[in-house]
């Protein structure tokens, strides 16, 4: 049987289904006057921000998304058609704003967006597309007069409208954090929490843990109960109480050996049953949510997972982006190009432009340009300096390297030194957005796992700049590049090389 241990008391007891008190009910809790004290905090603290206070915030919050896209669309098409003396402009305005909601409450807009799922400017625009197909097929179908210029023009309100709620339901979920209960055994709670912890660019906030079995946990983290190893008839109450007594409004449940399907599926019934919402960890990792699709057979939930895209529009559009943009900025930046360079001259001996060999797409060699950063024969004071790397992988990083000219931290803080290849970009060496591009002695020792960052261009930026460049470990590196490798799509870049701005700006993490 499981037990729950009330927080900020010494006392404990079984808590289950088999005779033991349920933390929802008042009638059964433990009697005394410091156990009563125990129970009764965390009800208030729940009534604030338990689940049912979570709906009740989302649905308010759904109805000013849902207003805010029919009147930002509604009244300004209104306008547009009165004042262009269209027929029945109020009805006209009605419909199309009708038919906006309706398009976006099709295709999910009004439910949690995936962290796959391309961002907000993209899918307004394409849902404007698709209410100018619906309307027009309205229109033949009802023979309505209104000019078909003029409805383009009233329907135009409908982008902004569409990308100001998108602000708000994206400003709400950064401010709205998951409390979490993680459920299974001790290592593979420990995992988990980990790699909660390590990352804030998620809403889940670990508050207690119910681990399967006697075996300690090494993290930090509050256990109110404990599962037994064989399946129980308290496993449900355990986890209820754990909950209720840390405030938590989601069960993320980690399977294995001794939470099996038949177990998992009673626990899930006695959670719902409770009003706590469940999670449940998939084995899959490095997969963005967009390529995952779920089904069902048999009885059987099934997971497919679309393979990396490698080839087709999105590669050609790709392409088409890396050399128009390339050419585009090596125009625009011209005059700031021949600063740099002059300022690199005056301020070292040597040329402006430095070369190197680097790895790209399947490790064919290519040469790199960027601007002259280090003395002229920095290469040869490498060897003695190699005992000072800071890097725990391949790359060789110094905080406080000597061989860096005192332009050259400059031009590293804030990134201008890689100006110089957009002409690799515009060669088709390099991508706008990639994994970083390799030395060849860092290629010599990389292993199976790391050799798959070089199945794409490298990239002008990417996850590596905007995620804390030097300052992150080799191991942090490789995982990013990784997961930017098998689930990039264009959207994703466009969303990078607008998190570049902000990363260059703040220049921490390079040296």
């Amino acid at each position: 049987m499981g037990h729950v241990e009330l927080p900020d008391s010494d006392r404990s007891g079984p808590v289950g289904l088999a005779g033991a008190p349920r933390p929802l009910t008042a009638s059964n809790r433990p009697r005394g006057k410091e156990l009563d004290d125990a129970w009764r905090a965390p009800a208030g603290q729940r009534e604030r921000s338990g689940p049912a206070a979570a709906r009740r915030r989302s649905g308010r919050r759904l109805q000013v998304v849902i207003g805010t896209e029919l009147l930002g669309l509604g009244i300004p098409a209104w306008l547009v058609l009165w004042a262009g003396g269209q027929p029945r402009p109020g009805v006209a305005a009605a419909v199309a704003a009708l038919a906006w909601s309706g398009v976006r409450a099709a295709r999910g807009r009004y439910t949690g967006r995936s962290p796959g799922d391309p961002p907000g400017v993209l899918t307004t625009a394409g849902d404007w597309l698709l209410l100018i197909g619906v309307l027009a097929v309205l229109r033949t179908m009802t023979g309505d007069a209104v000019d078909p210029a003029t409805a383009v023009v009233a329907l135009l309100p409908g982008l902004p409208a569409g990308l100001a709620a998108w602000g708000v339901r994206r400003l709400r979920r950064h401010r709205t954090v998951r409390r979490v209960l993680v459920v299974g055994e001790a290592s593979r709670v420990e995992r988990t929490v980990r790699l909660l912890g390590s990352r804030a660019d998620h809403p889940y906030r670990v508050v207690a843990a119910v681990p399967v079995g006697t075996a300690p946990l090494e993290c930090e983290v509050q256990v109110p109960g404990r599962l037994a190893p064989a399946p129980a008839d308290d496993d449900a109450s355990t986890v209820l109480g754990g909950a209720f007594a840390h405030d938590a409004d989601l069960a993320l449940v980690v399977p294995g050996p001794q939470l099996s399907e038949e177990r998992l599926r009673r626990l899930s019934w006695g959670l719902h049953d409770g009003g706590l919402p469940l999670s449940v960890l998939s084995e899959l990792s490095g997969i963005a949510a967009g390529r995952i699709r779920p089904s069902a057979a048999a009885g059987l939930t099934l997971l497919h997972v679309a393979p990396p895209v490698r080839r087709g529009p999105q590669m050609i559009l790709k392409a088409l982006v890396d050399r128009i943009g390339a050419a585009l900025g090596l125009l625009v930046l011209a005059p700031l190009l021949l600063l740099i360079g002059a300022a690199v001259r005056l301020g070292s001996d040597g040329p402006a432009l430095h070369r190197q060999i680097r790895h790209g797409q399947h490790s064919r060699p290519f040469t790199m340009w960027k601007f002259r950063t280090m003395v002229v024969d920095a290469e040869s004071h490498k060897q003695q300096l190699i005992t000072a790397n800071e890097n725990d992988g391949p790359m060789f990083k110094m905080r406080r390297d000597p061989r860096v000219t005192g332009i050259g931290r400059l031009l590293r803080r804030t990134s201008l030194d890689e100006l110089p290849q957009l002409l690799n970009v515009l060669r088709g060496d390099m991508s706008l957005v990639g994994p970083r591009p390799p030395l060849p002695e860092e290629v010599s020792r990389y292993d199976e796992r790391e050799l798959r960052r070089l199945a794409v261009k490298p990239g002008l930026t990417g996850l590596w700049q905007v995620s804390g460049r030097s300052d992150l470990s080799w191991q942090e590196t490789v995982s990013l590049d990784l997961w930017y490798v098998d689930n990039w799509s264009v959207a994703t870049d466009m969303g990078l090389m607008a998190r570049t701005l902000r990363a260059v700006t703040d220049g921490r993490g390079a040296y």
